[in-house]
């Protein structure tokens, strides 16, 4: 039972049949796998014979003999070869391969495939290098590249729905803040202590595969204190040498360029997400004290077990990935001594958004307003709350966060 994710799918349809190589990158279990299924899905309802589809997993260890790339390289060649007499001109022969950065060398097989006879190439991976090496010289202008997330709002409401039945949305986001949006909670009932430790399981093998292992990082205990820091002040500015500091304070001794080092790993698999601060007075990037956000905050309920205490910085991670989602490039607008949580730009929209769990109070309220107020600009301005009533005010507008993690847009 899967969740049919158009948003994706939507995208890289138009690349279905083309020559270009689609990547599909994300961290890992995030549900690129069941990309790749819903892909051949498609394929399959439009008649394509499920043999001219050649499917490998490499993080299953039947497949481990092929993560030798010159083996791996040979057997496809010899598949696709196979299935040459077979078809008639133009009839492509589908390629998935999942987790493909397992396989050595894995870039310049890929290359080689590319100029086998009419095939068609899909990846996934579960780091953000995948196109930083020899691929992305190789593959100039031939890829294009997918960055798949947990489910969003929207998308858990269709698996709560099919689990639980109709429900209050009310209870169906207080289940999303708790567990956020792994898609395979979907197979556990969201109920809570498998959930954890499921999630548990995949934070530890994010740390150990695909940072810790690909980073050559040996010392453990100090890549877990960094990622605990940070986890713990999601949404918050800091820079490598507040980390640092912090480090010291626990009688470890740690340079600013190590933590800086270890905390790019963790970007690199994907874990999380750094936000760069704006002076929308200056107009200029700021390099120091960035926000970093988790690409799920079911992982932080894992580790840190208070979502709901910490229910305003949880708020403010939704809202960070579903602009994301959107396609939204994101800063932290700086005025004065004010902070903007978002500056929001997509094409020729931009808008400024500030996240608050509730306004109701007049003191919040004044303090949201009065950030959004030092703005001088004609571009729309938000305050996205869990608030029902409206509480649009001197030309700025309020959202409830339901309805905008539901799919309402910036207007």
């Amino acid at each position: 039972m899967h969740i049919k994710r158009e948003t994706y799918l939507k995208k890289i349809r138009p690349f279905m049949g083309t020559d270009l190589v689609k990547v599909l990158t994300g961290i890992r279990r995030c549900g690129k796998s069941v990309m790749l299924e819903l892909l051949r899905d498609e394929l399959l309802e439009k008649g394509v014979p499920g043999e001219r589809m050649i499917s490998i997993n490499f993080d299953d260890p039947q497949n481990y003999p092929l993560r030798d790339g010159a083996r791996f390289h040979a057997y496809i060649a010899s598949r696709v070869a196979q299935l040459g007499g077979e078809r008639r001109s133009g009839e492509k022969v589908y390629l998935f391969f999942d987790e493909i950065q397992e396989v050595s060398a894995w870039e310049t097989c890929v290359n080689g495939l590319r100029f086998l006879p009419d095939v068609d190439i899909y990846l996934t991976g579960s780091n953000a290098n995948l196109l930083s090496g020899e691929l992305a010289t190789y593959l100039t202008g031939r890829y294009v590249r997918f960055e798949i997330h947990p489910f969003s709002f929207a998308e858990f409401s269709e698996m709560h729905r099919l689990l639980k039945g109709e429900k209050q949305i009310a209870e169906v986001f207080n289940d999303y803040i708790v567990f956020g949006g792994m898609p395979f909670l979907l197979n556990l009932g969201l109920r809570y202590a498998p959930s954890m430790q499921y999630l548990k399981d995949i934070y530890q093998s994010i740390v150990f595969k695909d940072i810790l292992l690909r980073n050559n990082i040996r010392d453990v205990d100090l890549l877990r204190r960094i990622i605990a820091y940070i986890i713990e002040n999601i949404g918050k500015t800091f820079s490598a040498s507040a980390i640092s500091k912090y480090i010291k304070s626990e009688n470890r001794t740690v340079s600013t360029d190590t933590v800086l080092n270890h905390v790019r790993a963790c970007e690199d698999a994907f874990l999380f997400q750094r936000l760069q601060r704006n002076d929308l007075q200056g107009k200029k990037l700021l390099t120091v004290n960035e926000k970093y956000y988790v690409v799920d905050h079911g992982l932080r309920e894992a580790v840190c077990e208070n979502n709901v205490k910490e229910i305003g910085i949880v708020f403010e991670n939704m809202v960070y990935m579903e602009l994301v989602r959107r396609g939204y490039s994101l800063t932290v607008g700086k005025v004065g001594d004010l902070e903007i949580n978002f500056v929001a730009q997509r094409q020729n929209e931009l808008a400024y958004i500030q996240v608050s769990y509730y306004c109701g109070a007049r003191e919040t309220m004044d303090c949201e307003l009065a950030s959004l107020g030092k703005i001088i600009s004609n571009y729309p301005k938000y305050i996205i709350s869990l608030d029902d009533f409206d509480l649009s005010q001197n030309g700025i507008k309020h959202l409830n966060i339901r309805d905008f993690l539901l799919g309402k847009e910036l207007a």
